[in-house]
Formats: structure tokens, C-alpha cells, sequence
């Protein structure tokens, strides 16, 4: 059923569903999502980490942007 699997008999069979173990390439490419995705989460915890634990405003902390522009 599905997957053209053939009943090999290399899965896993409980309840009549048999699991077969992920291939390679798809172990790999898990492995460097999850990566990217905690790289990208830690990124914008140091970037935006003190505004959204409400230790300072988003405002502060920016050069002084008046605007006279020297006039």
C-alpha cells in the first residue's frame, strides 16, 4: 500500500502501519532546518530580546534623529 515500498520488511509495523526509516538526504536536510531555525531564533532574541522582555522602549536606544537637518 503506497509508497512502493514492496513489503521489503526494513519498517516498522505496529497496528498494521509500517514505518519505514527516513533516508538519508531527508535526515540531513532536517538537521539544517532545525539548525537555521535556532540560528535565526537566537539572532533576533539578541537583536530584539530587551524590548520584548519590556527592558526598554523600541524607541531608545537610537541616535538622535531631530528634525532640523541643520537648518
Amino acid at each position: 500500500m503506497g509508497g512502493g515500498h514492496g513489503g521489503h520488511g526494513h519498517g516498522t509495523t505496529y497496528k498494521g502501519l509500517t514505518m519505514y526509516p527516513p533516508k538519508r538526504w531527508h535526515v540531513i536536510t532536517g538537521k539544517g532546518m532545525c539548525a537555521m531555525m535556532w540560528f535565526w531564533i537566537l539572532y533576533r532574541a539578541k537583536q530584539d530580546g530587551p524590548v520584548v522582555l519590556g527592558w526598554r522602549h523600541p524607541w531608545e536606544g537610537h541616535e538622535d534623529h531631530s528634525d532640523d537637518h541643520g537648518h
